[in-house]
């Protein structure tokens, strides 16, 4: 059994390496998505080796890969902090929604008890009829609007919305296909909204946007932190692992992968039970250690509460008074 996820993990890392022209991403990855909290150290060689050979390869036989070093820098000074906060906790927000829009559509192709290669021709004909409302676009992997909007021109508010129900609506119905591809044209048009929302560079935030949302979609924050540095360049590193890794504590346990395990939780703050595959999960509890900023946050969120129900029942009072 051991062997056997050790060839898995090779088969990941080789595949993303080949696709994504990432070798070191890619060998990361494959140790790091198997479970939530841990890392497959046993397998990190020949992780390594199946990514960094099947890349080779991949070159060899002439592939082309959509590589963009930027000249983008980051600054770690006070508006950096902040900035990267923001796209963080917005990019884990969005890495959720796509979790929820995924295993929504999949509960609604489940309620549809028919044949099962008719309920796939329901899913093209949803298909169809969403390429009709929004445009042909969001049909297949997306790499034209993906290389367009990392050259900086803006996309549309909603395409990232639409890609989500055009990728769960396909993967429900009993569509094959990879995840991934479709994660990067989320983040990065996601990423081209926050840069028009922030008045930022659009180009580095859909690059950023591209590794964050994987980083919290799939659990998988150093792959995704080192993957930005292979596609981008080393400017965008240390702003994109900062980025990562909010999102993938935003996100929380929640993933793409249902069959991920938890072996340690993503915070002591955040009670879950370890040991068990994400999609098992039941019940998630969160208990703020006392004296931590989040306790403080949360105490503050109560007592402005506490004074606006005083004030809604001394308003009431006044008005009873008045009649």
């Amino acid at each position: 059994d051991r062997d056997r996820r050790k060839l898995v993990i090779c088969g990941i890392s080789a595949g993303f390496s080949t696709v994504f022209g990432t070798p070191i991403a890619g060998a990361i990855f494959g140790i790091e998505v198997l479970y939530v909290g841990n890392i497959f150290y046993d397998a990190l060689f020949p992780s390594f080796v199946s990514g960094v050979v099947a890349y080779q390869v991949a070159q060899w036989l002439g592939l082309k890969y959509l590589h963009m070093p930027g000249a983008f820098e980051a600054v770690f000074a006070g508006s950096f902090v902040v900035e990267a906060a923001l796209a963080g906790i917005f990019f884990g927000l969005v890495s959720l929604v796509f979790v929820e829009t995924m295993e929504a559509m999949y509960r609604i192709s489940m309620k549809i008890t028919i044949w099962p290669p008719l309920r796939a021709f329901t899913g093209g004909i949803v298909i169809a009829v969403l390429a009709v409302l929004f445009g042909r676009d969001f049909l297949g992997l997306g790499l034209p609007v993906i290389k367009t909007t990392l050259e900086g021109t803006p996309s549309p508010w909603y395409y990232f919305l639409a890609k989500m129900l055009f990728t769960s609506a396909t993967l429900a119905f009993g569509g094959s296909g990879g995840i991934v591809t479709p994660i990067f044209f989320v983040g990065a048009t996601a990423g081209s909204l926050f840069a028009v929302i922030t008045k930022s560079d659009p180009a580095t935030f859909a690059a950023v946007g591209m590794v964050s949302v994987l980083a919290g979609a799939a659990n998988t924050p150093i792959s995704a932190s080192i993957m930005a540095i292979e596609m981008f360049g080393t400017k965008i590193g240390p702003y994109a692992a900062v980025v990562c890794i909010i999102s993938y504590l935003i996100t929380g346990h929640r993933s793409v992968y249902p069959s991920q395990m938890i072996v340690r939780t993503k915070s002591p703050t955040v009670l879950v039970e370890t040991g068990k595959l994400l999609e098992e999960i039941e019940r998630v509890e969160i208990t703020p250690r006392r004296g931590t900023l989040f306790d403080l946050m949360l105490r503050c969120i109560d007592r402005a509460m506490a004074w606006l129900q005083w004030a809604r029942e001394l308003i009431s009072r006044k008005k009873n008074k008045t009649k």
